[in-house]
C-alpha cells in the first residue's frame, strides 16, 4: 500500500503522462509493465493505473537510462521502498507525536517549532541531493563526450595508419613489377642476342660446308681427267 502520495497531489492517465514525458502511450504501457514486474506499485482504478509526480520521475528515469531497462527498474524499486518506509516511519512518528500532544500552549509551540526545523532541515537536504545529483550528471555528460572524443581520435588514428600501410603495399606492389619488367626485358635481349648468336653459327657452318664441297669437287676433277689418260694407254 502506498503512502508517499501527498494531499491533493495530482493524478495523470497513461495518456496525460506520455505527455509529461515525451514519449508514446505505448511505451508508458511498456515502462509500466517492466516496472511491476521488478516489484513497483502503482495506484489502480480497476486494472488502469493512475501516475503521480513520483511516477513520472520513474518514467524518466527509464527514458533518460543508458543501462538495460531491468536493471533501471530495479533500481527504482529499491528507491520506492526505502521512500515507501520513510513515509511509515514518519506516519508512526507523527502519531506519536500528534497523538499525545502536550496541553501547554508554551509546550506545544515547543514541539511545532522542533517539527518546523526538522522539516527546513529535511528541505535542505532534499536541495543539496539534488544539486550534486545535477553535478553528477554534468559529469556523466563530461565523460560521455570525452569518450566520444577519444573514440573519434582512436579511429581516425587508425584510419591515417591503414591508409599509410595500404600506400607502402602499393608502392611495393609497383616497385615489384617494375623490377619484373625489367628482368623480362632483359631475359628478352639476352634470348634475342643467344639467337644472333646461334644464326652466326649456322652461316658459318653452311659456309664452310659450302667450301668442303667446292674442295671436294676440285679435288676430284683431276683424278677423273687423269683416269682418262690412263685408259687410252691400256688400249
Amino acid at each position: 500500500m502506498r503512502r508517499d502520495i501527498q494531499p491533493n497531489e495530482r493524478a495523470f492517465s497513461s495518456k496525460e503522462a506520455a505527455e509529461e514525458v515525451g514519449i508514446a502511450t505505448p511505451t508508458v504501457r511498456k515502462y509500466g509493465q517492466i516496472l511491476e514486474r521488478n516489484g513497483y506499485e502503482f495506484l489502480k482504478d480497476g486494472d488502469r493505473r493512475i501516475f503521480v509526480q513520483s511516477d513520472i520521475g520513474a518514467l524518466i528515469a527509464l527514458r533518460d537510462t543508458d543501462k538495460p531497462l531491468d536493471d533501471t527498474a530495479k533500481e527504482i524499486v529499491y528507491q520506492q521502498k526505502e521512500r515507501l518506509e520513510g513515509s511509515s516511519e514518519t506516519e508512526i512518528v507523527a502519531q506519536g507525536i500528534f497523538g499525545n500532544l502536550p496541553q501547554d500552549p508554551k509546550q506545544l509551540k515547543e514541539v511545532l517549532m522542533f517539527v518546523v526545523n526538522e522539516l527546513a532541515a529535511a528541505r535542505e537536504m532534499n536541495v543539496q541531493l539534488t544539486n550534486d545529483m545535477s553535478q553528477l550528471k554534468t559529469s556523466v555528460s563530461r565523460l560521455q563526450q570525452d569518450h566520444h572524443v577519444i573514440s573519434s581520435s582512436i579511429a581516425n588514428s587508425a584510419q591515417k595508419t591503414n591508409t599509410k600501410i595500404e600506400k607502402l603495399i602499393e608502392q611495393q606492389n609497383t616497385h615489384y613489377e617494375t623490377l619484373l619488367l625489367q628482368e623480362i626485358q632483359k631475359s628478352e635481349s639476352l634470348q634475342k642476342e643467344i639467337q644472333n648468336i646461334r644464326d652466326e653459327l649456322e652461316k658459318e657452318w653452311r659456309s664452310q660446308n659450302d667450301f668442303n664441297k667446292r674442295l671436294e669437287e676440285a679435288i676430284e676433277k683431276p683424278r677423273v681427267k687423269w683416269g682418262g689418260l690412263l685408259s687410252i694407254f691400256r688400249k
